[in-house]
Parts: C-alpha cells; structure tokens; sequence
C-alpha cells in the first residue's frame, strides 16, 4: 500500500536506478542528472573499504554488509534532496553535462541515485524515506538483462573492482520487482543505450508532469 503523499508541488522524488552490475545505471543516471538538471549520487561511492575489499577478492557481499550501505544512501539522498529544495544553488548535476532548461519539469526537486537494490528488503529501506516524510516520493528504476549479457560487459570492465564472476553472485540475490512494487519501472536494457535512455527519460518526465501538472517539460 502506497504510503500517504503531500501534494505534488511540495514534494521531492529520489530516482534510484536499480539492477545487478552491467546494467547500466551509470550511464542511466548520468543522463537522468544532465537532462533534469538534478544532482547525482552514484551508490557505489558509499560503499565502506571493508565491502570494496571483499568484492575486489571475489567476495559476494551479504545482508549485513549491505544494510549500513543502504541506510548511508537513503541519508545521503534525503540530505541532497533537502539542500536541493531549500538552496538558491542546488546541487549541479552530473559532473561535465550541462541540462537543458527547456527540459526540467518545473517545482520538481530531486536526485537521482545508483544502487544495485537487488532485494526487495532493500529497497524497503530505501521506501523508509517517503514512509518517514509525506514530502518524499522514492521511484525505483529497474535495469533488466540476462545473467550472460551483464557479465560479458563486467568482464569487459577495465580497473574496477567488480569482477565479472560477481554477477553470478548477485543474480543469485536479486528479486526483481514485482506488480505489487508499484514505485517500480522495469526498462528492458537489452536494447541500445540510446533507446534506454531515451525510454527512461520519457517515462521520468511523464511522471513528473503528471505528479506536477506541469507541461512545459514536454518533448
């Protein structure tokens, strides 16, 4: 059940992009952040040196490793979303892109996350967010590929610490979202990167349009 929301033009919306390694959500996020002129924090940033260590040595990581990770992002989001409301010069977006002031939705505050979220329970933790505050709306965007695809690109992957023998690991973990994960948006990223982005992108923007009743950020 949807927890209870304020009206749209008081609300912030995280936008966590979601899925196993290879996806995508980089490059998702990167150009969620350029063209809604939102700031940016990618997941895997906040990762402690002892869950970095484990991955760089083959280690899957576990449900404790992963809980104080996902209570750090949910923080960290609300305190981008709080200063991306209240400032006079929010946070930039993603570093080197410049958004396109025709394409934001207006009195639309927000950020835009990367985490893998592979379990239902952690995106629960995420979901605290808006069950802890009326004015916060979490949406979760659900990169979906096959075990094979996603780990030929990690394998692919030079000087980074997520091994291509990790994916399996963490397909072993993931429960994809289901019809009751109604703040879920599963996009198919089997397709090419341009048909993802512009995909996603729309479906973001028609959302905000909608929860704002603003049309001037419309294509």
């Amino acid at each position: 059940m949807p927890p209870p929301m304020s009206t749209s033009k008081e609300a912030g919306h995280i936008w966590m992009v979601t899925g196993p390694a290879g996806c995508g959500k980089t490059t998702v996020a990167t150009h969620l952040s350029q063209s809604l002129g939102l700031p940016y924090l990618e997941g895997d940033s906040f990762h402690p040196q002892s869950n970095i260590d484990k991955m760089s040595n083959g280690q899957p990581l576990n449900d404790a490793d992963r809980w104080d990770w996902l209570i750090v992002l949910r923080r960290q989001a609300l305190i981008t979303l709080a200063s991306h409301e209240h400032s006079e010069n929010p946070p930039p977006p993603a570093k080197h892109l410049h958004p396109d002031p025709q394409s934001v939705p207006k009195s639309a505050p927000g950020v835009v996350l990367t985490c893998s979220a592979l379990k239902a329970k952690y995106r629960d933790v995420i979901r605290l967010a808006s069950y802890n505050s009326s004015k916060v709306h979490v949406h979760f965007i659900y990169l979906k590929a096959t075990e094979e695809l996603l780990s030929k690109r990690v394998a692919s992957r030079q000087n980074h610490y997520m091994k291509g023998n990790m994916v399996h690991s963490q397909f072993m973990d993931l429960e994809e979202p289901t019809e009751e994960e109604w703040d879920c948006l599963t996009v198919d990223c089997t397709q090419s990167q341009a048909d993802v982005m512009e995909s996603i992108l729309h479906q973001v923007k028609h959302a905000i349009q909608q929860m704002v009743g603003d049309v001037h950020g419309a294509n």
